[in-house]
């Protein structure tokens, strides 16, 4: 009787703790949401007006200088982008609530210009700085505050993506590989769905996207998905490290971040210009285009390097020191090179490039849990035993390569023993 009567004593405690973090879940998403959902619009709007009128390209280099002199004149210079988020949800580091604003116009502005740049990143930020800034406010102790960044994030990238189950387990799963701090599970949940409604009540639509030529699931599929997650692991290092040896490069040869911004819009322009003209635009912005030609178009139109190509603009992008993120582009390199590959290992184009765009994601994140529900949410339950395969040898051969170099690694790939180590 003394466990029942001491659970019943708790029970007053537990339940106001519950609904205060639920209440705190629920305003954080709708308001998270509603800048997520003003984003979305931004940009769109600004996709749109860069195809309409092409001339906007070669407003590239004043478009870096731009984000560079903005960033320079809010005491932003050393802003550490997604790396920061992490710092903030790990440590309860306060982050400057001016970060959202400046996200928010330095990619839309990114994407008016025709940067190759995703804005899931820049979302992550701006649900963070929100969040972040609301928890210090309210003076919560660091276990909450922490709780609070993580629905700001998830919350935002719900709202702009329209996969609420990934987006609540990718803010937690992002910051510690290995390691998930299920007490923030709930509220993270909770305001992803939130910013998804309210995104859905606002007229977002959610990303989807149609598959055909689903593989079977058999011996030789099996083998198939093994191949194409180790393919996909290559491409992951890959991408990591020529989207980080570009920002290196720049540094080194370009010291002033002025002249960095002006140098790689041009070089960016001049991409552009290479590939067919300011008309063509193929590689420029996120590469949601890419990925529908890649899958729902069965790789219709899809040249066998648009991979590299749309790697080669995101790097040559963001190493310049225009804003956005990494993952959208990421999308799109993956589902391209699966759609490429597919007919070598006998699986279709559409198949492989699905396959391809979640594997790849898994790789450069770290994160297999949430590239497995954004199979589910992105392509629908038919073949997610396939997809989960192949994420998990994209994981386990991906090594301890990352986008985010303050993402900490908890515990090996290898074997199941701690090591405590930063994504490279």
């Amino acid at each position: 009787m003394k466990p029942l009567s001491s659970a019943l004593r708790a029970l007053p405690d537990e339940l106001a703790d519950f609904l205060r973090r639920a209440l705190f879940a629920i305003v954080i998403g709708l308001l998270v949401g509603a800048v997520g959902v003003a984003f979305h619009y931004g940009i769109d709007l600004a996709t749109e007006l860069r195809q309409e009128h092409h001339w906007l390209l070669c407003l590239l280099p004043l478009g870096g200088l731009a984000i560079v002199l903005l960033y320079q004149v809010c005491g932003m210079e050393k802003d550490q982008g997604t790396n920061l988020v992490l710092v903030a949800v790990r440590e309860h580091e306060p982050m400057r609530l001016r970060t959202a604003p400046l996200i928010f116009l330095s990619t839309i502005l990114t994407h008016l210009v025709g940067g190759s740049a995703g804005r899931e990143g820049a979302a992550l930020q701006l649900g963070a700085s929100i969040s972040s800034k609301i928890g210090h406010k309210l003076g919560l102790e660091p276990e909450e505050g922490r709780i609070l960044t993580v629905c700001g994030m998830a919350a935002a990238f719900s709202a702009l993506f329209g996969t609420p189950l990934t987006a609540a387990v990718f803010a937690l799963e992002v910051v510690h590989v290995g390691v998930i701090q299920y007490a923030a599970l709930g509220p993270a949940l909770l305001s992803s769905l939130v910013g998804f409604l309210l995104a859905g009540w606002l007229r977002v639509p959610p990303t989807a996207y149609t598959v055909s030529g689903l593989a079977a699931l058999s011996p030789l599929s099996l083998l198939q998905m093994v191949v194409v997650g180790a393919l996909c692991a290559v491409l992951a290092v890959f991408f990591c490290t020529v989207t980080h040896g570009a920002g290196h490069v720049y540094t080194k040869v370009l010291p002033d971040p002025r002249l960095r911004a002006l140098v790689g819009g041009a070089l960016v322009l001049l991409l552009s210009l290479l590939d067919g003209g300011l008309s063509h635009q193929y590689y420029n912005g996120a590469g949601g285009n890419l990925v529908e030609a890649a899958v729902t178009a069965g790789g219709m139109g899809v040249e066998p390097w648009a991979f590299l190509a749309k790697l080669l603009f995101t790097a040559v992008t963001l190493g310049a020191g225009f804003r956005g993120g990494e993952i959208v582009p990421t999308f799109a390199c993956g589902a391209t090179f699966g759609c490429v590959a597919a007919p070598f290992l006998g699986l279709s184009p559409s198949f492989g490039g699905a396959v391809g765009m979640v594997a790849t994601f898994c790789g450069v994140t770290n994160c297999p849990l949430s590239s497995i529900l954004l199979a589910y949410e992105l392509f629908g339950g038919d073949g997610l035993p396939l997809y989960a395969l192949a994420i998990a040898v994209a994981y386990r051969l991906s090594g301890y390569s990352g986008l985010y170099s303050e993402q900490q690694i908890i515990y090996s790939k290898r074997v199941p023993r701690e090591i405590d180590r930063k994504a490279e």
